[in-house]
């Protein structure tokens, strides 16, 4: 028989051989197959990341111990992320942000132009972000969780 992992090659026989009757899938049945599967790990992968769009709300613990509620929105199309972030002060704009997979970067920008770097991992699962922020050089983690609308 056939060797691979997708041997979909199959026999089915009686007492004599020549009843056998070899049952062979065509090389177009499997590559649908495969070109089905792929599509749908595909579109499983896309509604994941686009699922990250919305509100978003943490906490961040600051050098003198304390909490600061941070906020964003998200706005996904394919890989590239925008939207806004916020701290203590008005929303504040996204850049340069990119998503690979359930990996985010992106920049937040002060009006007086500094650039707050962020990282971060999306866990559709969860339904979480863990995000990690520089300010002033000092570096944050936070976990965030999405705001539902009422």
């Amino acid at each position: 028989m056939a060797e691979g992992f997708f041997n979909l090659n199959y026999s089915v026989c009686n007492e004599s051989p020549r009843y056998c009757i070899l049952l062979k899938t065509s090389t177009m049945k499997r590559k649908t197959l495969i070109t089905a599967a792929l599509l749908f790990f595909v579109t499983v992968c896309v509604a994941a990341i686009a699922d990250m769009s919305g509100k978003w709300t943490g906490q961040i613990t600051t050098p003198d111990g304390n909490q600061l509620s941070i906020n964003y929105v998200f706005k996904v199309d394919g890989n590239s992320l925008t939207g806004t972030g916020q701290g203590d002060g008005d929303p504040e704009e996204i850049k340069e942000g990119k998503i690979n997979g359930n990996d985010i970067t992106f920049k937040v920008v002060g009006r007086d132009g500094s650039e707050y770097p962020h990282t971060g991992k999306y866990f559709p699962e969860g339904d979480s972000i863990s995000m990690n922020l520089e300010a002033n050089g000092t570096k944050f983690h936070a976990t965030l969780k999405r705001v539902m609308d009422k």
